[in-house]
Formats: C-alpha cells, sequence, structure tokens
C-alpha cells in the first residue's frame, strides 16, 4: 500500500510539474518586462541629457575649415551656425584690383559694423589673402553666386570678379562690399574667426575673444 501511495503522489505531481513550470516562466518573462520597462523609463531621461539642448543648437558652435588644399582663386563653403560660410582665397591680382572700383561702393571703407574691427580694413580680413564671409545677401536674405573670369562684367564694367544675388541684383566686390544703386543697403557680413594655424580657419570666435 506504501508503494501505491508514494506511486500514486510521485504521479500526481509529474502531472502537476508542467503547470507549475509554465506559472514560474510566465511570472519570470513578466516580471522582466516590467523591470525592462522601468529600465528603460529611467534611461530614456538619462540619455537625453547626453544630447545639447535647443538653446545650445541655436547658439551654434564654433567650426573649423580645413583650407590647406585651397588654391589660388579658389572658394570653399562651410556651415556656420545654419549660414553658408564662403573662404576665397584670393589672388594678388585680386587684392591689387580692389583698389579700382572703391569710388562705385556704398561703404568703401567699411565703416558699418558688417564685420570685426580687424576686418575694418579694404580687405575686410584678418590675412589679405583669406576672405571669409557669411553668404547672405544683405537686402533679403537670399545667397549671391561668385562670378569670375569675366562674368560679373555683365552686371559691373571692368570688374570681372565679385558676387552677384540673383534674387534683386545686389552686387558685391571681392571684398564683400556692396556696389551702389542696388537693394542690398550693407556690405557682405564677416563672421568672427581666428587662424588656429596656417591650415585652419576656426569660425566663431575672434582671436583673443573671451
Amino acid at each position: 500500500m506504501s508503494k501505491v501511495s508514494l506511486d500514486a503522489h510521485d504521479s500526481s505531481g509529474a502531472e502537476n510539474q508542467p503547470q507549475d513550470s509554465s506559472r514560474r516562466r510566465f511570472l519570470t518573462v513578466a516580471t522582466s518586462v516590467v523591470g525592462g520597462v522601468g529600465v528603460v523609463g529611467a534611461a530614456v531621461p538619462f540619455i537625453g541629457s547626453w544630447n545639447p539642448s535647443v538653446k545650445a543648437k541655436a547658439a551654434g558652435a564654433d567650426v573649423e575649415a580645413d583650407i590647406s588644399k585651397m588654391e589660388p582663386g579658389q572658394q570653399i563653403i562651410v556651415v556656420w551656425r545654419s549660414k553658408p560660410v564662403w573662404i576665397v582665397r584670393r589672388t594678388p591680382e585680386l587684392l591689387a584690383s580692389l583698389a579700382n572700383d572703391e569710388d562705385q561702393l556704398k561703404d568703401p571703407e567699411s565703416q558699418e559694423p558688417q564685420q570685426p574691427a580687424f576686418a575694418q580694413n579694404r580687405y575686410r580680413s584678418l590675412k589679405e589673402e583669406y576672405l571669409v564671409l557669411v553668404g547672405i545677401c544683405t537686402h533679403l536674405g537670399c545667397s549671391p553666386k561668385h562670378l569670375k573670369d569675366g562674368e560679373f562684367e555683365e552686371y559691373v564694367e571692368g570688374v570681372p570678379e565679385g558676387f552677384f544675388c540673383p534674387c534683386h541684383g545686389s552686387k558685391f566686390d571681392m571684398a564683400g562690399r556692396v556696389f551702389q544703386n542696388v537693394p542690398a543697403p550693407l556690405n557682405l557680413v564677416v563672421p568672427p574667426y581666428t587662424f588656429v594655424d596656417d591650415n585652419t580657419i576656426l569660425i566663431g570666435s575672434e582671436e583673443g575673444a573671451a
């Protein structure tokens, strides 16, 4: 009788085992899911804290431009604070020609505050060879085109190279100075910048600025 009773007890335990295992698996999975949701919920704000704030993004950050491979006469464009910034390596001939059109300019001596103090000169630059400009017209915000190899003379006789705004016809010389009798009231903006070394321009900060 004892043997039979023992067998019956074992049989009953075997029948219940699958149910107990299934239940344990369910509880384990459910606990894991709830725990996982808790971890993800805790992690999202933490991960979010790694991202720059909206205010920081709007303010913008300094941008480095590599000019090591620029040839004389070449232009490159970088983006700073969501704006195009032009960098042009001007030739000696082009630099010499900047004096020839000053009687046709609205602000040839850059008296208006469209540039840092270091760029308040004929070349509107820290180094004469390199022109750095925000590529947005001072009229209504279009982006002018860089015309060279005599193309600009179609708009200003005797001036072979410059910037022309196709939206409303404003014209600028190769220092970003605006010509007379056009809609744009001011010279193109020179952003704050400095030379990190001979091959790198840092746009957004001036040398010695706090």
